[in-house]
């Protein structure tokens, strides 16, 4: 049972994962989460390295870094309109990126694209490997259990963007499979219009090479992340698909409500454009 209203939860579950879904052998799947362990355990020594780096230099780091976990669990990753992002790292101007929710890939697809802050839950610090590349990234931390400790994190965003920073947010509050969606919440908005820098929509979409959406990747219900670990590993032509949409700018909006919903509003209307629905009927198409 959530607590309030930043603690949003998902009807997706184990029902969201029916469909045909290729597969890859055994020992592919084996090959795929051994690779993964190796790279993974790579990542405390490019934390190490990244305060020796110059930015350019460490940001092509990260992205490379990043990438390699895509590609040991065998996923291809196509990017629609990532000079946008490029422009305001370059720049060193901030911005809220803004996306939708659906598997711990997401972190991955974000910085594979371009690195950058994240705001995520305070359960990321403690996993293993990953929670000391976020604390190297300086994410910001929620706890969505304390609704007391949001104006802090708001205020940490802000202060980031203002400095030049990209953060990346999560306004849904919680995972989706994908071909579902929830709405997004307008608490994080509130630190672009503080820090008057521009919300820049970031869509992802998990597809195969045949085209049509897969929930495969997915991170829902009560599974464990390693039942998700082994879901995606053992998916056969799994794509990562992104969009960058254009900059949002604060001023087009009266509040962080409205700024929310026009943010969602293109996230939306990009997924309502390119997705084409697997060859099985999905329980839960509808929009939280």
């Amino acid at each position: 049972m959530r607590g309030h209203l930043w603690q949003p939860e998902s009807p997706c579950g184990s029902s969201c994962m029916a469909g045909k879904t290729p597969t890859v052998s055994r020992s592919r799947r084996v090959w795929r989460l051994a690779t993964a362990v190796v790279i993974l355990l790579t990542g405390p020594f490019v934390a190490l390295m990244m305060p020796l780096l110059a930015k350019r230099r460490r940001e092509g780091a990260v992205r490379w870094w990043f990438r390699r976990i895509a590609r040991a669990f065998g996923v291809r990753i196509e990017v629609h309109g990532a000079k946008v992002l490029q422009e305001y790292a370059d720049a060193e101007r901030g911005a809220l990126v803004a996306s939708n929710h659906i598997s711990w890939l997401d972190i991955v697809a974000v910085n594979a694209v371009q690195p950058m802050r994240a705001q995520a839950k305070k359960e990321v610090a403690t996993w293993p490997i990953i929670g000391k590349l976020a604390g190297a990234a300086r994410t910001v931390y929620l706890d969505r259990e304390n609704l007391r400790s949001l104006p802090s994190a708001v205020d940490e965003l802000m202060k980031a963007m203002r400095g030049g920073s990209l953060v990346n947010v999560s306004p849904e509050g919680t995972t989706w499979c994908g071909l579902a969606s929830g709405r997004f919440r307008p608490a994080m908005f509130q630190a672009a219009i503080d820090a008057d820098v521009p919300v820049i929509p970031f869509v992802l979409r998990y597809r195969l090479t045949n085209g049509h959406d897969t929930t495969a990747p997915a991170f829902i219900g009560d599974e464990t992340l390693i039942t998700s670990l082994r879901r995606t590993a053992r998916t056969k032509g799994l794509v990562m698909e992104v969009h960058v949409l254009d900059p949002i700018e604060p001023s087009k909006a009266a509040n962080r409500k409205e700024l929310a919903e026009m943010t969602q509003a293109a996230v939306r209307d990009t997924l309502n454009r390119t997705q084409t629905l697997p060859e099985f009927e999905h329980p839960k198409l509808a929009v939280a």
